[in-house]
């Protein structure tokens, strides 16, 4: 890294997701208090979160609204509304175009266990970084059948598939052009793509990374040993304020889709992060009526983790 250079990270979100959002920073910052970190708004319902997240953990907003606003009518024009519904979706992207020379950007549905400049140092080795074992469930939730059969990527690109919600880049790895003309050929190719899932961004993130950034690094591929991450395994053992699988320290926890709410997975650990800091949001919690969910959304949770660890293991 050029000694110039400014890490960081960047986070999307608004009000609604405000309480997600100050865990993922309080397990940031207790782990690298120092590193800079930007929100990108989600859409204009950031007040709270803007101001909560600044005066508890020195979170900077995103500079040029207007650059976000502009990209994100750019994308509605790019996509038809049966493509993509919510072109503030695809706000993430504005990392690339953000104060941040090199970056990781962070989904609020995750804590850190480990300095995030650990993660960061990577692209020393790379212009694109994540780490997840998607790639064990082949395409699912990125592309459709349409994609090897065309050979639109080779097989070893599509082993490069990733979850949408941690990445890393350096901001001259794309260009404004660059950017806008992928997508306009991902619109013109809804049958690449599979949203069966209801995921939304995570496809086109993966046409758009595997197009323009050859140099690319999974983590867990770099580094053997590297544990899982998902918030629906439920085998992880916490130790203090981390999750180990067996002797291994977790990296990350991500929820991906997996409930997070009162009785959902790990969730203790959760509320420990989200009120370290915060002893006046942690009384009106306490206040509030237990919310568990029912036995059938349980039931179904427990389905659905034990499909995606066989699937894992396959």
């Amino acid at each position: 890294m050029d000694q110039r250079s400014l890490r960081g990270v960047y986070i999307v979100a608004n009000d609604k997701v405000g309480e997600n959002a100050i865990a993922l920073m309080s397990s940031l910052r207790l782990y690298d208090p120092d590193i800079p970190v930007f929100l990108i708004p989600f859409n204009d319902d950031h007040q709270q979160v803007a101001s909560r997240l600044a005066d508890l953990y020195d979170v900077q907003l995103f500079p040029d609204l207007a650059f976000l606003d502009a990209l994100t009518e750019k994308i509605g024009d790019i996509f038809p509304r049966d493509f993509l519904a919510l072109p503030n979706k695809m706000r993430k992207l504005a990392a690339w175009f953000g104060p941040l020379d090199e970056f990781l950007y962070i989904d609020t549905d995750i804590l850190f266990f480990t300095p995030v400049s650990d993660t960061l140092a990577y692209l020393d080795q790379a212009d694109f970084i994540w780490c997840d074992y998607h790639y064990k469930r082949g395409l699912k939730d990125v592309f459709s059948d349409v994609v090897p059969q065309q050979n639109i990527f080779d097989d070893e690109a599509l082993k490069d598939v990733f979850n949408s919600g941690l990445w890393g880049s350096r901001k001259s790895a794309l260009s404004l052009e660059q950017l806008y003309n992928v997508l306009k050929d991902c619109a013109a190719h809804h049958e690449y793509f599979d949203f069966s899932s209801g995921c939304t961004d995570q496809p086109i993130m993966n046409y758009l990374v595997l197009k323009t950034l050859p140099r690319r690094l999974n983590i867990v591929k770099a580094k053997p040993g590297e544990p899982g991450s998902w918030g629906g395994s439920s085998h992880f053992e916490r130790r203090g304020d981390v999750l180990f699988d067996g002797d291994r320290p977790l990296r990350y926890l991500h929820w991906a889709g997996t409930p997070m709410c009162t009785g959902g997975p790990y969730r203790t650990l959760w509320e420990d992060y989200r009120y370290r800091n915060d002893p006046d949001g942690k009384a009106v919690f306490e206040a509030r009526p237990s919310l568990r969910p029912s036995k059938l959304q349980q039931m179904k949770q427990r389905v659905k983790s034990g499909l995606k660890t066989l699937l894992s293991k396959a």
